[in-house]
């Protein structure tokens, strides 16, 4: 199993974060709910590693909108309408799954609040990352100056007609975010690595990106 993590956030107090990819062995010839019950052991047992088995494990319903919700340890999940999440809680672990789509990572460089939006190209179209910018800003008191950006491997040129993660960064750039990065690996063109609904016509996994806070900041 392809786990991943993101060094800057390895340097931000309290925050942990990563990309968990293809599980081999697993059948994902089935419908959403099923696929994400067959990888329910295997995505705790990654967070569990990470340091996260206690977290409350945060979802979104995903719907390809722009909602972005403020969670917290006692919220109900998964979130209704909602494809983004913002936390300035600690002992919340927020989880978005994707399989072409980018998951974008958002966090307060002094740990004070993290969002984790999953924008695809209809919820780029959408504007969602600057919207959970702007979310993010009210709910952690800080200024986009301030909040680190992550854009995960998703599916790009010339697999897809569309290079959404480009406009995710040109969107973030706008709002004012200086420190941006993007992976640039294309889901689609590592079959051993990473699920592609594209790529697998629909019958495939999910991958798991998480962002948590474990720490209020000093």
């Amino acid at each position: 199993m392809t786990s991943e993590s993101f060094s800057p956030f390895e340097l931000i107090p309290g925050i942990r974060a990563g990309f968990i990819g293809r599980v081999p062995g697993l059948d994902m010839n089935a419908g959403r709910e099923e696929v994400l019950a067959r990888l329910k052991r295997p995505h705790e047992n990654a967070l569990a590693s990470a340091g996260l088995a206690d977290a409350v494990f945060a979802t979104a319903e995903q719907v390809h909108g722009n909602l972005v919700a403020e969670v917290f340890p006692g919220s109900c999940f998964p979130v209704p309408g909602a494809d983004g999440l913002l936390t300035t809680s600690p002992g919340v672990c927020l989880g978005i799954y994707v399989a072409d789509c980018a998951a974008v990572y958002l966090a307060d460089r002094s740990g004070r609040g993290i969002a984790l939006v999953h924008s695809g190209k209809k919820g780029t179209e959408l504007g969602i990352a600057p919207r959970a910018v702007d979310a993010l800003c009210r709910a952690a008191k800080t200024t986009p100056s301030n909040i680190v950006a992550q854009i995960s491997p998703c599916i790009r040129p010339p697999h897809y007609e569309t290079d959404f993660a480009a406009e995710i960064v040109r969107q973030l750039r706008s709002s004012g975010i200086g420190e941006i990065h993007d992976c640039g690996t294309c889901t689609a063109s590592h079959p051993e690595a990473y699920y592609s609904y594209r790529r697998e016509k629909g019958s495939t996994g999910r991958m798991l990106a998480f962002l948590a806070m474990t720490q209020r900041p000093q």
